[in-house]
This record gives structure tokens, C-alpha cells and sequence, in this order.
């Protein structure tokens, strides 16, 4: 009976370290994510649409788009002075989070 009990145990263990480890890959810092974007200041506009982010920018070039997929994005596409970012279910969270700095 001890024997299942030290299992049940040892499952449970991996199991939360499991799940905490997908978590933490699955946030984003938003303000790294920002910063990498060429700051508040070069952003004009955002929009979120399920897992993809679009953000107008002033100057695309000071945006770091290496540096961006390194982060956790899972795609970028430039057109003229936007950035199309999917991010997954964060996306909506980021442009939240970037309205209420601007």
C-alpha cells in the first residue's frame, strides 16, 4: 500500500513540475515584447484577432524581429509599417497591456 501512495506522490510531482514548466514558456514578458517593438513610442496603433497581433509602427526598422521570435512568437509578417505576430492566446492580453502604458 505504501508503495502506491510514494508512486501517486512521485506522479504528482512531475506532473505540477509539467505544468508549470509549459507555463511559464507559454508567458510572454510584455514589457521585453515591447522594448523589442522600439518602444511605446514607436507603436501607433495595435489590434489583436484570435493569436495574431498587428501593430503599426513609426519606424519598422528599430523593431527586432529575432529578437521577437526568440520570445515566443510563432510568426512574423512585414507589410509596409505593420508587423502581423502570431503569438498564440497572448495576443490579446499584449494589446491590453500596451493601451493601458500608452
Amino acid at each position: 500500500m505504501i508503495k502506491y501512495i510514494i508512486i501517486a506522490l512521485v506522479l504528482i510531482i512531475i506532473l505540477l513540475a509539467v505544468i508549470k514548466a509549459t507555463k511559464k514558456d507559454a508567458e510572454l514578458d510584455f514589457n521585453k515584447l515591447v522594448e523589442l517593438l522600439g518602444g511605446k513610442d514607436n507603436i501607433i496603433s495595435t489590434e489583436s484577432n484570435m493569436s495574431r497581433f498587428k501593430v503599426t509602427l513609426n519606424d519598422v526598422s528599430k523593431a527586432n524581429k529575432e529578437g521577437i521570435q526568440k520570445l515566443g512568437a510563432k510568426g512574423i509578417v512585414e507589410i509596409d509599417n505593420q508587423l502581423k505576430i502570431i503569438l498564440g492566446p497572448d495576443s490579446k492580453q499584449l494589446k491590453k497591456y500596451i493601451d493601458e502604458i500608452k
